[in-house]
């Protein structure tokens, strides 16, 4: 462990009662986001979440089910994104948020898209890319089907494509201007077919 991830781990509380499980699967996100899927151990998220390893067990029993749960996490912390007024119809709102949730939170996407590439190495973990990638292009299907926008399949991959680019480009190289400026752009190509 590096004296900067010492002084991070001593500047952190412990969690709280009744917070240890939602602790360990922020670690878990921190863990893989930064380390790799192949970090992703007990004792590692045990050891970011500041609570003992049994712990991590004693919630989700296997590495496997510890992995869906962090996922599910994941998503939920990010899915909401797609739209800044769910269902409304507003187009402005779509994507309105994105930009500021991958600058608040990057580990989140990180988290992801290390489970992405790690599932063609491990044909195991597809069932999982294949969820997430669901999650969101239902989201984005139906923000675009309360704008008015005939959502179909090919619609949908591509954008939500095009909003994934922006994202992973965002994670890598930290660059919010350049993905606000993607995302506007997207808006206004989508603004016709409302």
């Amino acid at each position: 462990m590096t004296g900067t991830e010492t002084a991070a781990m001593t500047a952190r509380p412990a969690p709280g009662y009744g917070e240890g499980r939602q602790a360990l699967l922020a670690a878990a996100v921190h863990v893989v986001a930064t380390r790799g899927l192949r970090h992703l151990t007990y004792r590692s998220v045990a050891q970011e979440a500041r609570v003992a390893h049994g712990l991590v067990a004693h919630h989700f029993g296997t590495r496997d089910a510890l992995l869906e749960a962090a996922l599910e996490f994941s998503l939920a912390n990010s899915v909401g994104s797609i739209s800044a007024a769910p269902g409304s119809g507003d187009l402005e709102a779509i994507f309105a948020g994105v930009v500021e949730m991958v600058q608040a939170n990057p580990d989140d996407q990180a988290f992801q898209y290390e489970l992405i590439l790690e599932a063609r190495r491990r044909p195991e973990l597809r069932p999982h890319v294949v969820q997430v990638y669901a999650t969101y292009r239902q989201a984005l299907r139906n923000e675009l089907d309360a704008a008015g926008i005939r959502a179909d399949d090919a619609l949908v991959h591509l954008v939500f494509a095009a909003v994934d680019g922006l994202v992973f480009q965002q994670v890598c190289l930290g660059d919010p201007d350049a993905a606000g400026a993607g995302v506007k752009r997207l808006r206004d190509l989508l603004r016709p077919l409302a």
